[in-house]
């Protein structure tokens, strides 16, 4: 049947709308060592894309997102907000809580944003490709680093900084404080070694499915000794379940395992030779001394933020104390009121560790429905053809890693790693549930 010049024009608009979807999830992803244009970034993202959705279905045109996608995109979002906005009105901070909860409808369009990113196969290619770029100039820029003891990265923006403000992106004091490899993200931000272990799924699957066994061996081993020196042990798991996911694809498990003895004996020569890296692995080594105190200093000073956590969750079991209220809680949960964190000063800002959070934070209401959009994801994935799921199995490794429950984590209901968290949410619905094979049905 021949396309009628109404259909042919929707298609051009459809393309001209849909263009510019992964050029903002890149430039959103880039430039994270500038968190407040990053967020300007997913700002204007969030409204352009409410602002086509909005145009496109008073116009009935319906092209740019799979219903499924839309759907999954949209669940996903409520089971990370939702909670915020429920745990607001009777929070430790009502107003704080309310703001935060307002602020957060923002995800939402930016999530249908960077599900359309994904939605047609040139798209996911370009956005795809673009993380893994970022993800490789980001490991090569910390080897960089670990040399000659600059980031590239971060010092031409701290140089643009400078010109345009007189001042740095982070003062000489600042800087000086900073006791681990801070790549591109820059000593006043340090947390490089976690956000590269997030990404490091879209470096290291398709490395492997395009270059084979040596790509994979060199692109882990790459990411491997800059996450070392990163110095965060939690991107050490996170990275440490990647490495495992796609190396027992590549190489099988009797070679992995190998090849995993081979890492922990350089791993603990690396340790041995880098006094930050040496530090830390002592300061690890004090869980086995057997008291509460080699605990308390092997996890940070975790321990005690998890019994105040705890406290939190006994006094708000249902809704919580409010989204990122938990620093206004901790005084009056603290278990050791008085005495200084191994932190240093002032209370502690979230709870450090994902479940904890939602819990005192969100309540068991929370909790429930984080697990009702897990259990969606999970149906989405398993009822999914095998195709389907070979094109977000990048997203998905990513986001499963950057959840994981046995691990510590940065404030999920933070700007910063709850941008990076419905980032990656959309990214795998709408790579999941993309539609490549579909009538176009969409929204």
């Amino acid at each position: 049947m021949p396309t009628s010049p109404v259909d042919s024009r929707s298609a051009l608009i459809d393309d001209r709308a849909g263009r510019w979807a992964p050029w903002v999830v890149l430039a959103f992803v880039a430039l994270w060592p500038l968190p407040g244009i990053a967020e300007g970034v997913l700002a204007l993202g969030a409204i352009y894309a409410a602002t086509r959705m909005v145009m496109r279905r008073l116009r009935g045109q319906s092209h740019l997102l799979s219903t499924a996608a839309w759907a999954l995109t949209s669940i996903l979002f409520l089971g990370y907000w939702l909670p915020q906005a429920i745990s607001a009105p009777d929070a430790v901070d009502p107003a704080a809580a309310w703001t935060k909860a307002a602020a957060g409808l923002r995800y939402l369009p930016f999530m249908w944003l960077v599900a359309i990113a994904v939605a047609s196969p040139q798209r996911r290619a370009l956005t795809l490709g673009g993380l893994a770029v970022i993800t490789a100039a980001w490991t090569l820029d910390a080897l960089v680093q670990a040399m000659a003891g600059t980031s590239p990265w971060f010092w031409s923006l701290d140089q643009v900084k400078q010109l345009v403000s007189g001042h740095g992106l982070c003062s000489p004091a600042e800087a000086a404080l900073a006791d681990r490899l801070s790549g591109a993200l820059g000593p006043c931000n340090l947390k490089f070694g976690q956000v590269l272990a997030s990404l490091s799924a879209f470096l290291l699957l398709p490395v492997a499915a395009r270059f084979g066994r040596p790509g994979w061996l060199l692109a882990t081993g790459a990411v491997g000794i800059v996450l070392l020196l990163a110095g965060s042990r939690a991107s050490w798991i996170t990275f440490g379940l990647v490495a495992v996911y796609s190396g027992w694809r590549v190489l099988g498990g009797r070679q992995l395992l190998l090849l995993g003895a081979l890492g922990a004996v350089l791993a603990a020569g690396l340790a041995y030779s880098v006094p930050q890296l040496r530090d830390r692995v002592v300061r690890t080594a004090q869980a086995w001394e057997g008291n509460d105190d080699g605990v308390e200093q092997a996890l940070s000073g975790r321990g005690r933020i998890w019994s105040a956590a705890g406290c939190m969750i006994r006094a708000h079991p249902i809704n919580g104390v409010g989204a990122r209220g938990f620093r206004d809680a901790y005084p009056a949960c603290d278990p050791q009121a008085g005495t200084q964190g191994v932190w240093g000063e002032g209370p502690a800002l979230h709870a450090h560790q994902i479940v904890l959070e939602i819990l005192a934070e969100t309540g068991v209401i929370g909790l429930l429905l984080w697990l009702a959009a897990f259990a969606q994801a999970w149906r989405a994935w398993r009822f999914a053809p095998p195709q389907a799921r070979e094109r977000a199995r990048p997203a998905m490794l990513a986001l499963a890693v950057t959840v994981f429950p046995l691990n510590t984590h940065l404030a999920f209901h933070s700007t910063f790693w709850g941008g990076l968290t419905v980032l990656l949410a959309a990214l795998y619905a709408g790579s999941l549930l993309a539609r490549d094979e579909e009538a176009p049905s969409a929204r």
